[in-house]
């Protein structure tokens, strides 16, 4: 496994130097939006080993609300503790930590000031797993601002039939949130009863979820990594037609960020459940990175695996996205 040095990935700081021409355009991209959310948005992108490189890798733990405690941390039994997942971001130099109220007031206070933080303010859990899920909104602007975080997350289920409350939840919540200056991260998941399984990640349907998210505010895009399945078949005659390279995984990727505004939105990927094979998720750096991807959002596959093991795993892939590593 390719890893480069840890101590000189944990000496990459924020300051002047990280506020690249890079993050200035990327900046520039958010027209409407006041100094404030600027502000944030700035230090999500000139934090960590990536700072000014307008790449992101983000260590999210809403886990153990989504798929409960056991499911999610006794494979690495430390991760109970939410504090643990605070130091992991730090030592492994991620732009940003996201998680749900509870995780984040467990331990902000002994932190505050060290990592930009992501409050997730809607969640889902397993306990009743319904056809056509629907978050319950579980924290607000207020909670994020009196944590310090730099910006609110938030879910939309675009093919669940409650998808429009969702989207009417997040429009507002977008505007709370833009008026006292944080920066908005929508997870969009296709899910529900309107699609197959298999349609929850075709290409159609991921570029689909990627442009509704940036339609309805959305500064950050996380979804997951599209396959090369269409689901509608109204779209599968237009990507014939306009011959829409979708063959390799790094188009799909490509494709997907064009579909958010023509690469003006961040959308960065999801690692999903924890890989044995760490050079199949590297590989798939690779491809965010060759498809003009911003990053990763990245929680199972590194909070699972031993802390030591985990650092140099997160700085690996940061050295893809960094192109230290080829």
């Amino acid at each position: 496994m390719a890893v480069i040095d840890t101590a000189s990935a944990v000496e990459r700081q924020a300051g002047p130097s990280a506020y690249t021409p890079r993050v200035r355009e990327i900046l520039s991209w958010y027209e409407s939006d006041n100094p404030g959310t600027k502000a944030n948005l700035a230090r999500l992108l000139t934090h960590g080993y990536l700072a000014g490189t307008g790449k992101l890798v983000i260590l999210p733990v809403d886990q153990g609300f989504e798929h409960g405690p056991a499911r999610s941390f006794a494979v690495n039994p430390p991760g109970y503790d939410p504090n643990y997942h605070f130091r992991l971001a730090l030592e492994a130099g991620c732009n940003a930590y996201a998680a749900p109220l509870g995780f984040l007031e467990a331990a902000a206070a002994r932190h505050a000031g060290e990592i930009p933080l992501i409050l997730k303010a809607n969640n889902h859990d397993l306990l009743h797993d319904e056809a056509d899920p629907m978050p319950a909104h579980t924290a607000s602007v207020r909670d994020a601002l009196r944590l310090g975080c730099v910006a609110i997350g938030f879910t939309i289920y675009p093919g669940s039939s409650r998808a429009q409350e969702m989207y009417q939840q997040l429009r507002a919540l977008a505007e709370e949130a833009k008026s006292h200056g944080l920066a908005v991260v929508v997870w969009s998941y296709p899910r529900g009863s309107g699609l197959s399984k298999q349609g929850e990640t075709a290409i159609d349907v991921v570029a689909y979820a990627a442009h509704i998210a940036a339609e309805l505010g959305a500064h950050v895009i996380k979804v997951k990594l599209p396959t090369e399945h269409i689901e509608q078949p109204e779209a599968a005659k237009v990507y014939a037609k306009a011959a829409v390279p979708i063959a390799t995984l790094s188009d799909r990727v490509r494709h997907v960020v064009q579909g958010a505004f023509n690469g003006r939105r961040i959308v960065i990927f999801s690692g999903g459940a924890k890989k044995e094979n760490e050079e199949a998720i590297f590989d798939e750096a690779r491809a965010i990175r060759d498809g003009g991807g911003f990053g990763s959002i990245i929680g199972r596959n590194s909070f699972q695996r031993p802390r030591e093991h985990a650092i140099k795993f997160l700085h690996t892939i940061m050295g893809i996205y960094a192109g230290e590593i080829a």
